[in-house]
């Protein structure tokens, strides 16, 4: 039963991911104002907080023992287009989160007006990075489900 929990949470939390990054994406490219900036801030802490979840029952699936055991895993090249899919989405992930976190601290913190703390530029930026993530994460599901049929383990 506990495998069929972390399976659910682990899928649970992709498509709150998901949702989540096409969200930010979307409300980014709107105009700036503090209440945009506000719901790209909920958006953004939801896709983290699913982020965390996705990669811990994903390490719970992959090291838990209870799913098809490491070596599977570790000889599967369809896991390892997975991984790779989420080390890109991790790396692009950086200058959105660093920019993100400066412009809370310069609104919420700081109470500067909306259109001095983005620019939007840099809202267009990271909408186009914030989707760029959501099809990495679509492409990771196709793995994934290529990866439940049996494919990726070569000869």
């Amino acid at each position: 039963m506990l495998q069929v929990i972390v399976a659910s949470l682990h899928l649970i939390a992709l498509g709150l991911g998901l949702g989540a990054v096409l969200t930010r994406g979307n409300v980014l490219r709107e105009p700036i104002t503090a209440g945009s900036l506000r719901r790209a801030f909920r958006a953004d802490t939801l896709w983290g907080i699913a982020a965390i979840a996705w990669i811990a029952t994903g390490l719970w699936r992959v090291l838990g023992g209870f799913e098809k055991g490491v070596p599977y895993y570790m000889h599967n090249t369809l896991f390892m287009a997975k991984m790779t899919l989420l080390l890109l989405i991790l790396a692009i992930e950086v200058s959105p989160a660093v920019t993100l976190v400066r412009w809370r601290i310069a609104l919420l913190k700081q109470g500067q007006p909306p259109e001095s703390v983005a620019t939007p530029q840099a809202a267009k930026r990271i909408a186009m990075l914030s989707h760029i993530q959501a099809l990495l994460v679509v492409l990771m599901v196709f793995a994934a489900a290529g990866m439940a049929r049996g494919m990726g383990m070569g000869g």
